[in-house]
């Protein structure tokens, strides 16, 4: 009976420091990130501060337009482990349900149309004339490409809304006109360089980027901006086709406030790293935190659509989300 006892206590000792180990073992390996060119900038510095904390894992991210990002997974079959996007519907048109069964909104943002002191007519552009100044002969203007990034396609929504709010008929097709081909890049952050090397006038942007790169830029109207979600009826408004979830098809963007979103990938490669970087981005003292201080509005707490869907997250990350529609 006694051999029995210590038997048992043996076993619970041993069941305990498993378990305790468990707890204790760290994330290590390589951890894959794709990731909004519009997320560059606080992505580099949640790396820096979670490869601090986890030594043992190594982040490598992949910048480029959430479409693009997105497609690398379902069109070319990339290993990754999380997908954050700036538009969340990229997520639940191209990702969802076969690649992932999760989306997490985390962040907003807001248009605005950046420039420089060297851009022509920086002395006089305002948020009374913007419009008009875009459509002068001699202003070379861009946006990134509609197909590939949701920074271009929301760029096309505020100039049909703006034609609309400022009652100018016409406006976005003569600004088009005024827009050659080569002007639209595949990421907006592409274009900030453009600027910077004075062979660009003005460009739209994300107010994260622009406030992140330090550039010049004309803050617009809520009723246009696509920040506000009080207005998301008016600018569902506009609408753009872009790229369907398979070659030669067609999808429908509609206009709505700017809300960014993050993934889990079903098959991610390095699980446990991706759950532990998904817990310190969506903590208020970590990600949420990086992002509120270089200038990109965090949902405090981070939001899923459904109980369903929270269910379907690791347990781990079930307690940084609300339910919200």
């Amino acid at each position: 009976m006694k051999m029995l006892h210590r038997l048992v206590t043996i076993c619970t000792v041993l069941g305990l420091l498993f378990c305790t180990t468990l707890a204790l073992a760290e994330p290590q390996g390589v951890l894959t990130i794709f990731h909004a060119g519009s997320l560059s900038v606080p992505m580099v510095a949640m790396e820096k501060a979670f490869e601090a904390q986890y030594p043992k894992v190594d982040v490598q991210r992949e910048s480029s337009g959430s479409q693009k990002a997105a497609r690398k997974v379902s069109d070319l079959g990339k290993p990754c482990d999380i997908m954050a996007s700036a538009d969340y519907k990229v997520i639940d048109k191209l990702l969802r349900p076969d690649y992932s069964d999760n989306n997490i909104r985390f962040a907003s943002n807001q248009m605005v149309l950046c420039y420089t002191a060297q851009s022509r007519f920086a002395d006089s552009i305002s948020a009374a004339n913007w419009m008009d100044i875009l459509q002068q002969p001699k202003v070379i203007w861009g946006h990134s490409a509609p197909d590939l990034d949701p920074c271009g396609y929301r760029a096309l929504m505020v100039l049909q809304l703006a034609e609309s709010y400022y009652q100018k008929p016409g406006l976005y097709k003569k600004a088009i006109e005024n827009r050659p081909k080569e002007n639209v890049r595949p990421k907006a952050v592409e274009l900030v360089s453009l600027l910077q090397t004075g062979n660009m006038d003005y460009a739209w942007e994300y107010r994260s980027v622009a406030v992140q790169h330090g550039l010049k830029y004309i803050e617009l109207p809520e009723e246009i901006n696509l920040g506000n979600y009080q207005f998301d009826q008016q600018y569902a408004a506009a609408t753009v086709e872009v790229s369907g979830k398979t070659p030669g098809t067609k999808m429908t963007m509609q206009g709505k406030s700017i809300t960014y979103g993050v993934t889990l990938l079903k098959d991610a490669p390095n699980r446990e790293a991706a759950i532990t970087f998904l817990a310190f981005m969506l903590d208020q003292a970590g990600g949420l935190k990086i992002l509120k201080e270089l200038g990109q509005p965090p949902f405090n707490p981070a939001r899923v659509s459904s109980t369903e869907m929270q269910s379907t997250l690791p347990v781990e990350l079930q307690s940084l989300v609300t339910v919200r529609d």
